[in-house]
């Protein structure tokens, strides 16, 4: 490639990568953030056959690893080459690849796209991998579905079959958050717990419950405020039978 081309090359996978005004700067002034995505505009430049990728964002801050992961989704769309991403980041696994394979002592336990993993864990580590609450317990069968008596107090009920110890695993977002005391609802499952911590994620907020377990639910701002949630206040966790997911432990 004549030099001409390749320094516009060069200039176009920084600008992608927002880093166009450090062109010309020099190797000690950059940050780390801004070494990782050198790295991964200088890998793309070759046109590889195959790319490798070992935690590629995990130097970066929150704001830019967003817009570095959606950069670097379109540009392995883009370059068409097979790729290899190691990550402990589920939604940059989901994000970036087509396929996830989730290694646990050395060995692949379950691999699929991501919504498959996500919707079926194949264990506990995975569920939790995937962003589930997991709660652990035993199980047995009762009139057509399964109850789980949970360890350390109370018993959730679930569709699916098992037997035994298990790991029950539901997502933030499936629990609801209501006041304590009776409630009409299509919800089989409620468990009494406390409100430990409110956190921002998004549009929404995930409230970290304290109980024999710990929980957490993502909910609406306008559903803190409504049930006026603040640290230390008492809630019902309520979950549908059939988003109560059981997996082997």
């Amino acid at each position: 490639m004549p030099r001409a081309e390749r320094r516009r090359r060069a200039h176009e996978l920084l600008d992608r990568f927002g880093l166009a005004a450090r062109a010309d700067a020099r190797p000690r002034t950059l940050s780390g953030g801004e070494r990782q995505r050198v790295a991964l505009a200088r890998a793309l430049a070759r046109d590889p056959a195959a790319l490798l990728l070992d935690e590629p964002l995990s130097a970066l801050d929150v704001r830019t690893r967003a817009g570095a992961t959606r950069t670097l989704a379109t540009m392995l769309r883009e370059a068409g080459v097979p790729a290899v991403l190691v990550t402990h980041d589920f939604a940059e696994a989901a994000t970036l690849g087509d396929r996830v394979g989730v290694m646990d002592g050395g060995r692949i336990v379950q691999e699929g796209t991501a919504g498959e993993l996500a919707a079926a864990p194949a264990s506990a580590f995975v569920a939790d991998l995937t962003g589930a609450v997991v709660l652990t317990g035993r199980a047995r069968p009762e009139g057509g579905v399964t109850v789980v008596e949970l360890d350390g107090g109370g018993t959730v009920t679930s569709t699916d079959a098992a037997e035994g110890d298990v790991a029950v695993s539901v997502f933030p977002w499936e629990v609801a958050l209501e006041p304590p005391g009776p409630h009409e609802g299509s919800a089989r499952n409620r468990l009494p717990a406390r409100v430990l911590t409110l956190t921002t994620v998004g549009n929404r907020i995930r409230v970290g419950l304290e109980g024999p377990q710990p929980l957490a639910a993502e909910v609406t701002r306008a559903a803190v405020d409504g049930l006026g949630l603040a640290p230390g206040a008492p809630v019902t966790a309520a979950f549908k039978a059939t988003a109560t997911r059981l997996v082997p432990r």
